[in-house]
């Protein structure tokens, strides 16, 4: 490991994204990769691995080269949520080694203007009023959206049908497009959408409204006392990755950290942005994979 290390990096960096192009991941990875690049003195090439809301690119880093040279840009779905909904091929902490947490939000309930939403209680009465009739999509089974549309679902007795999708982008073109109703969707690539009165936006679903939408009311504003469901971003490689090549990440991140221009690019993606170190990260991961697993059993959420 000390001897591949040397000289780290040497060459491009793929990484990894675990959704199809023009998603939530995608674009808060776009400004931190950029910073990223100089401070690496290496390109970092995007790879997409779509599939199981990001669980397809989780096995395929816990299996890659313990080099330096595969990176994954996940959100903490496939590590706190999908271990107890579903067989995953991985440990969330024992199978890589985790760099850092980039940033962190909630998912925005978003309909189509046509149809008849105006509040989040008229999602709540009219899917119990005609039971079966109503879908909502997200960017797949066992993701952060698809956890908060469960729990929305868990706390209201809402019945809507869950749609998952291979990415936030294809959700969100089927949703201006009429073939789904609502979304339980990432901030930031919805931006334009509401902007441009295709979309409709009805409640953010984390404690605080977001800076992205602050015209937006929280679930808790709304009524669901309480509501709090959020995700976040960060970075991880393989178990096993040398110290030489984890301090090297550690560094540039905690220098991207500290440029705010940096951090307002990825904040205006819809994601807060906030820098953490490997161990905090783990902190993170092992108490939201004890609070989440809780939020997917209450919802009786099991993946096929």
């Amino acid at each position: 490991g000390t001897a591949l290390a040397q000289g780290y990096p040497n060459k491009p960096i793929r990484l990894m994204i675990g959704y199809a192009p023009g998603g939530s991941a995608e674009a808060g990875a776009r400004p931190l990769a950029r910073a990223l690049e100089p401070l690496l003195g290496q390109p970092l090439v995007f790879e997409y691995r779509p599939g199981a809301a990001g669980g397809v690119a989780m096995e395929a880093i816990a299996k890659a080269p313990a080099d330096g040279y595969t990176v994954y840009y996940f959100d903490s779905g496939p590590l706190t949520v999908a271990p107890h909904i579903s067989r995953v091929g991985y440990n969330n902490i024992a199978s890589f080694t985790h760099l850092g947490h980039v940033c962190g939000s909630g998912s925005l309930l978003v309909v189509h203007p046509s149809t008849p939403f105006q509040s989040v209680k008229d999602v709540i009465e009219l899917s119990k009023k005609d039971p079966n009739k109503w879908s909502y999509g997200t960017s797949g089974v066992g993701g952060p959206h698809h956890l908060s549309g469960e729990y929305f679902k868990s706390v209201t007795g809402a019945n809507l049908l869950h749609v998952p999708y291979k990415g936030g982008g294809p959700a969100m073109t089927d949703l201006m497009g009429g073939q789904v109703p609502m979304l339980f969707s990432s901030l930031g690539p919805a931006g334009g959408a509401v902007k441009g009165g295709k979309i409709r936006p009805l409640a953010v679903t984390s404690p605080q409204r977001s800076a992205a939408f602050p015209s937006v009311p929280t679930m808790d504003e709304v009524g669901l006392k309480g509501f709090d469901s959020t995700a976040w971003y960060g970075l991880l490689g393989p178990a096993g990755l040398p110290q030489e090549v984890v301090a090297r990440w550690t560094q540039a991140l905690a220098k991207a950290g500290a440029d705010k221009a940096v951090m307002d690019q990825i904040n205006a993606t819809g994601c807060d942005a906030e820098i953490l170190p490997p161990a905090k990260t783990v902190d993170r991961i092992k108490a939201d994979y004890e609070k989440r697993g809780r939020v997917g059993e209450d919802a009786d959420n099991r993946a096929e």
